[in-house]
């Protein structure tokens, strides 16, 4: 069942950052080895063990609903996880969705879909323009416009939104990412500007951003300043804090002056953080890292 449409993405992301105090948002990546003892369970039951990280993923809904505007649930985790039917864990990261927007957060499912024609349109369809879609989806631009271009059009039609692979904070990026030209331009610039001109005043809200955003990792902060030249009305999602080794300093190097246009994840730092804090209730820890990853961002963006 398709959703009708509702107040623009760009619009309504920042609208959540601003409430919130803090251009942050929180990754959900379920690993049942990782997770707090009390959520490990040695039976081979599968559905047991679904349990479990339903539980784990509600708890930490909670816990950072107060001081974070978004999640990004990452498929992935919840395609592993096991059950009486393959991808039988596709069900909990659509309950975690409805979750999530019943505790009032943006949703940005990171799922890096990517495909051609029918069947492109065919995962716009799925990842943003059905009832328990999230609020917007990372796609992987490499297939170029008509790649895109359904997961747009499906943005457009629903009040959702897409980030499109720019520029990723993984360490072997650039053996891809900054292949130049013959004029100096990296692929990853070349990537940049045709999301600029695809993204263009069709799909602009009222906060002057497009629904049409570009994930641009925060380990590469020079870059992230190029970019924002690039596409200025792309709201970049930023990950590469913390576990990645990227502090708030290079994060803000993807805002604009005014502390718009980018927004932060974290999810390991965070949702795991009891290993850090092992003398400390899981649930504390968690929470005592949601606020300091606010809190740090914050600091480093509005005060830069």
């Amino acid at each position: 069942m398709s959703e009708t449409k509702t107040e623009h993405f760009a619009d309504r992301l920042l609208a959540a950052v601003e409430a919130k105090g803090s251009p942050v948002c929180v990754g959900i990546d379920p690993n049942i080895d990782m997770m707090p003892k009390e959520f490990r369970t040695d039976s081979d039951d599968p559905m047991e063990q679904l349990q479990r990280v339903s539980e784990f993923c509600a708890d930490v809904l909670e816990i950072v609903a107060p001081h974070v505007p978004a999640v990004k649930p990452q498929i992935a985790y919840f395609e592993q996880l096991p059950g009486p039917q393959p991808f039988f864990g596709l069900s909990l990261y659509s309950g975690v969705i409805r979750a999530a927007r019943k505790l009032g957060l943006i949703v940005i499912g990171d799922a890096k879909r990517g495909d051609i024609g029918s069947t492109a349109a065919a995962y716009a369809q799925a990842h943003l323009a059905e009832k328990d879609a999230a609020d917007a989806v990372t796609v992987n631009g490499y297939f170029g416009a008509d790649g895109v271009r359904p997961f747009l059009d499906a943005a457009n039609e629903t009040g959702r939104g897409v980030f499109v692979l720019v520029r990723t904070s993984n360490p072997s990026a650039g053996t891809i990412q900054d292949f130049t030209d013959k004029d100096g331009r990296t692929l990853f610039e070349h990537v940049a500007g045709h999301m600029a001109e695809l993204g263009g005043n069709a799909s602009v809200g009222r906060c002057g951003y497009s629904c049409l955003g570009a994930v641009v990792g925060a380990t590469y902060p020079d870059e992230a300043r190029r970019l924002r030249k690039i596409m200025p009305r792309q709201i970049f999602l930023v990950p590469g804090y913390g576990a990645q080794g990227a502090t708030a300093a290079d994060c803000a190097a993807a805002f604009k002056d005014d502390g718009t246009g980018a927004i932060v994840n974290a999810s390991r730092s965070v949702i795991y953080a009891h290993h850090r804090h092992p003398d400390m209730d899981w649930k504390q820890a968690v929470e005592k890292a949601t606020k300091e990853f606010a809190k740090d961002i914050r600091l480093a963006v509005y005060t830069k």
